[in-house]
């Protein structure tokens, strides 16, 4: 009997504990509904309560330091594969597009080989500008030595007579021929071989591996330099930040960027940045037209043509009627598959050659509710502005509204409410 006693007061105590707990639980529903209804569009707070938005739904796998001190997740193991991002534009600017099936392809290159040994690697535009001259200096000792067989000067017979004149002197074998091909094309002239005017075909020989010996210099020349010099190399010192932040700045529900020039000297000018959506459209017919490029409206501080880039500047586009992200909310965001393609343009100050720098930015890489850590400051030691690049792709939490554009800004119609 003592026994069923305590059992039915542990049962007892333990059925208080529930209906305490779930009162407890009832109330902070309560509150929460309260504090949620008393915030326009439901913001999101960063405070340590935990707060569960019914817009945003984040699963946060458990994490395990690894031997070297960075983390990974338990869940991924070796079997597990990484989910693909779907972009058209790298991180580092290079377009992700495969041309596939083109008809002559081949042929269409080699019409247009100068942009081609500039575009290709560095190894195959040395191995072209190597069999360039080999080859050339084989092709002319070949014609000198057919010359000189033709001729009669590698006989030796002809050789021991007096009044023999061979077309070239000092040619006796395939060697000799080869070493005053190279001679005359890079016009060496080493005294111990040359023409003279026993054979009219030796000298027009002559001035064709002249000319042709110009020609193959000045266009390799031409490829080495342009390959080196070309502006490409300059997009290397041109930063994009790592992530692009949706927060509010001056009332309006704004997507941003940090754009970057480490250089001091030889800055930009004339620069301009671009931003475009890459998203599926689906027209009044149904037909969908995918991918699809929106032009997203952008402008930095207070100009919307050029941009001064004597420092980091952070890039804004207002998500407004006119914008495609203003039906899209912080959780549409995230299950939403578009991508962001940004481009600057500019001149570079000491060459004057137009030079493009490109990224994109994906879902994922698009953090809702931050803002960009200040970076500039000014040395009073050094009487100049100082500019910390270690804080470029640093970023901070604001509270912002999780809806879209479009709720929000009917959400506050007809409000005196300042967000």
């Amino acid at each position: 009997m003592r026994g069923d006693d305590e059992v039915r007061k542990a049962d007892d105590d333990r059925s208080k504990e529930d209906e305490l707990s779930s009162k407890e639980e009832e109330s902070s529903r309560a509150l929460l509904f309260k504090r949620k209804q008393s915030t326009p569009c439901n913001f999101r707070f960063f405070e340590d309560t935990d707060i569960e938005s019914p817009l945003v739904k984040i699963k946060v796998l458990p994490s395990t330091p690894s031997e070297n001190g960075s983390s990974y997740n338990k869940s991924r193991g070796r079997g597990s594969t990484r989910r693909v991002r779907r972009r058209a534009v790298h991180k580092n600017g290079e377009c992700n597009v495969t041309q596939v099936r083109i008809s002559k392809r081949r042929r269409r290159y080699l019409q247009d080989i100068f942009t081609t040994l500039v575009d290709t690697k560095w190894r195959w535009t040395l191995l072209v500008f190597t069999l360039s001259f080999i080859l050339s200096w084989l092709l002319f000792a070949v014609i000198w030595w057919a010359i000189a067989s033709i001729h009669g000067d590698l006989d030796p017979l002809n050789r021991e007579k007096e009044d023999f004149m061979p077309c070239v002197s000092s040619i006796n074998n395939f060697a000799s021929c080869f070493l005053f091909s190279i001679e005359t094309q890079h016009t060496i002239g080493y005294g111990g071989r040359s023409t003279n005017e026993e054979c009219p075909q030796a000298i027009f020989v002559m001035c064709l591996q002249s000319i042709t010996g110009v020609f193959i210099q000045a266009f390799m020349t031409g490829i080495v330099f342009a390959k080196m010099a070309r502006p490409k190399q300059r997009t290397q010192t041109l930063l994009f930040s790592r992530n692009a932040v949706v927060c509010m700045r001056d009332g309006v529900l704004s997507l941003m960027f940090r754009v970057g020039d480490m250089r001091e000297k030889s800055h930009l000018i004339s620069s301009s940045v671009r931003a475009q959506l890459v998203r599926p459209y689906v027209t009044k017919e149904g037909e969908v037209l995918s991918p699809f490029l929106y032009d997203l409206k952008v402008k930095a501080d207070n100009y919307e043509s050029d941009v001064f880039m004597i420092w980091p500047t952070t890039v804004v586009h207002e998500i407004d009627c006119d914008s495609p992200l203003y039906e899209l909310s912080a959780s549409d965001m995230i299950n939403e598959r578009f991508e962001i393609i940004v481009i600057l343009e500019g001149t570079t100050e000491s060459t004057g050659q137009t030079t493009q720098a490109r990224t994109s930015y994906v879902a994922s890489e698009i953090l809702w509710g931050h803002r960009f850590q200040p970076l500039v400051s000014f040395n009073k030691n050094k009487g100049s502005y100082s500019v910390n690049f270690s804080l470029f792709h640093n970023t901070y939490q604001v509270d912002t509204p999780l809806c879209s554009a479009k709720e929000l800004e009917s959400f506050l119609e007809g409000t005196d409410i300042n967000v």
